[in-house]
């Protein structure tokens, strides 16, 4: 949903289009959409007031939102659905008088978005060491988290924490997002097989590195994050497997397998079948609705006179970063 928006949004506006953080945390396809005149800010300062801004799937602390849409310009939020539920949340929680233990990574722009959501209210930590040193709160404690987490350290810490708060409130629908845990779900069902696993996505990402600390978890021999084809090392020997990321292109896995050339050929091992669907922004929906452009921007049709024709389910990511490739 992010990476399609994003897209539009340099098709809607003249560049520069700004993005307010990385639009997701991937290497290939942030330069992507550098080359398509993006440009990614960690400051509203860097923003021309009236300029397009999109507000990352990371999701932004609730002032920062406010103070961009007091900029004067179109402003588009691309929060990750999931991340939204977690900062709704944490402000119910909140306004009943909860201590929130948050469990999230030091500095991660999504962390840094729900903390700022009940500053006095959360306390973050990312270990069960850092849940024993907390203070004894006063009052009812409610237990989230940071929606790309590896399931299995989640675990460790909501135990831990059920232990220590027989009466905890947690969510009904679990915080970890379904695209990051069925990737971990996926790993485990080929690491007994595998003699290496390769991980693709970049450093900066979340779920990716979660990904690797679950194959090393497994007990793979060999555990090996690479952005691209060009960082594989001509060593691998026996069985590979490969595994991506929530945001790494699919064009980029499949090069991947394109270079390990297995002489046994390849085979593809499914787990589970993702039908979830997150509609545009609210506000990019509207601006194509009124401009008339979605048909155009998704090259499905000809003129540009009906948006509703197109079925934005039909539109991959993988499409619309392929379509900025092209130009």
């Amino acid at each position: 949903m992010a990476i399609k928006s994003l897209a539009w949004m340099t098709t809607l506006f003249e560049p520069p289009v700004y993005c307010f953080h990385e639009i997701v945390h991937n290497d290939l396809v942030v330069d992507r959409f550098k080359a398509a005149g993006v440009r990614f800010v960690e400051s509203l300062d860097d923003v021309p007031p009236g300029a397009p801004l999109m507000l990352s799937a990371h999701g932004s602390p609730p002032e920062l939102v406010e103070a961009a849409r007091e900029r004067g310009g179109v402003v588009v939020n691309a929060v990750c659905p999931l991340v939204k539920k977690v900062h709704h949340e944490v402000k119910v929680r909140a306004s009943k008088g909860y201590n929130i233990v948050y469990v999230g990574h030091e500095g991660h722009q999504e962390a840094v978005g729900t903390e700022a959501v009940a500053p006095q209210a959360v306390r973050r930590i990312e270990s069960v060491e850092e849940l024993a040193a907390l203070p004894d709160p006063d009052g009812q404690v409610a237990f989230l988290a940071q929606t790309t987490l590896a399931l299995d350290e989640w675990k460790t810490i909501a135990d831990a924490a059920k232990r220590r708060w027989p009466d905890l409130w947690m969510p009904g629908t679990s915080d970890l997002c379904f695209a990051t845990t069925n990737r971990q779900a996926a790993l485990k069902a080929i690491s007994g097989r595998c003699d290496a696993i390769v991980v693709v996505g970049s450093r900066t990402s979340s779920n990716t590195l979660a990904l690797v600390r679950t194959a090393e978890s497994a007990g793979c021999p060999l555990v090996l994050r690479v952005d691209d084809p060009s960082e594989l090392p001509t060593s691998l020997r026996g069985t590979v497997g490969v595994i991506a990321g929530a945001s790494a292109p699919e064009e980029v896995v499949q090069a991947i397998v394109a270079r390990l050339d297995p002489l046994e050929g390849s085979e593809e091992v499914r787990d589970t079948d993702e039908d979830e669907y997150f509609p545009l922004p609210r506000e990019l929906r509207e601006g194509l609705r009124r401009l008339g452009v979605l048909s155009a921007v998704a090259g499905l049709a000809a003129d540009v006179t009906s948006v509703a024709s197109v079925d934005d389910r039909a539109m991959s990511a993988a499409s619309a970063l392929g379509r900025l490739a092209d130009g």
